[in-house]
């Protein structure tokens, strides 16, 4: 059977490409896709306890059986175009132009709201010490879509806020451009501070959008925050005899 493989940051460089085809035998179960790749660059095995897997964009174990057609996504730990709108609780988007803030701002906020949290990502001049040139995004862009959605909703439900935007840029952003932007309305400012800081927080570590960042003396993917532990839990371990094929 075919099975769709798609492969982000680092992993994309290992491989050589982004996206594969591979065939497989009825039966076969995530964690052998894993496998196959191992076997054409050893260097992967070593991440086995650190990516994770999602089949049809949703987060699936190693063990998950597969089926002819599944859309089988291995992806790094993540950093952190398409959009969605909910009518008056906000928006969902992934852009490739700047984010304006002001007028997302200005576009959430009703009468009724007592407060609205802003937070802004922002592109810095330097890393652990090494100056920074620009910053390259990417992500795997339905899934992420999905997962800022499905955060938005938690935070409305969880912190009881009015109506949640986040937006998320990809591609090549200069210093000083805003990556990400979270702006949470509500009745009261405490619910609002502590569902922002949420959001943001839940995102670098769920949602698939990696970094690369350029220096003066070369690029390498940032270092993603690991995934939470219900994650990396639901991913599974891929079994040594799996890795080492």
């Amino acid at each position: 059977m075919q099975i769709r493989v798609l492969l982000f940051g680092v992993l994309k460089e290992l491989i050589g490409r982004s996206t594969d085809v591979v065939e497989l035998p009825e039966g076969a179960r995530v964690g052998d896709v894993f496998s196959h790749y191992a076997q054409q660059a050893p260097r992967i095995t070593g991440m086995s306890s650190s990516v994770a897997f999602s089949v049809n964009q949703e987060y699936a174990g190693s063990d998950r059986e597969l089926s002819s057609g599944d859309e089988v996504g291995i992806l790094p730990p993540v950093s952190g175009g398409l959009s969605t709108e909910h009518s008056g609780l906000g928006e969902v988007r992934i852009v490739r132009e700047p984010i304006a803030t002001q007028a997302v701002l200005a576009a959430l906020k009703r009468p009724e709201d007592g407060a609205a949290v802003v937070f802004e990502g922002i592109v810095r001049n330097n890393t652990r010490g090494r100056r920074t040139l620009y910053l390259d995004y990417e992500a795997y862009e339905a899934m992420a879509l999905k997962q800022m959605e499905a955060l938005g909703a938690q935070a409305r439900e969880r912190f009881a806020v009015r109506a949640v935007s986040i937006l998320h840029r990809l591609g090549r952003l200069e210093i000083g451009e805003t990556s990400v932007l979270i702006v949470v309305a509500s009745a009261h400012r405490g619910p609002a501070f502590e569902a922002c800081r949420w959001i943001i927080d839940t995102l670098k570590k769920t949602v698939p959008i990696w970094k690369k960042e350029y220096f003066e003396d070369g690029a390498v993917w940032a270092d993603g925050e690991p995934f939470p532990e219900e994650i990396r839990g639901h991913a599974g371990t891929i079994p040594a005899s799996d890795a080492s094929k």
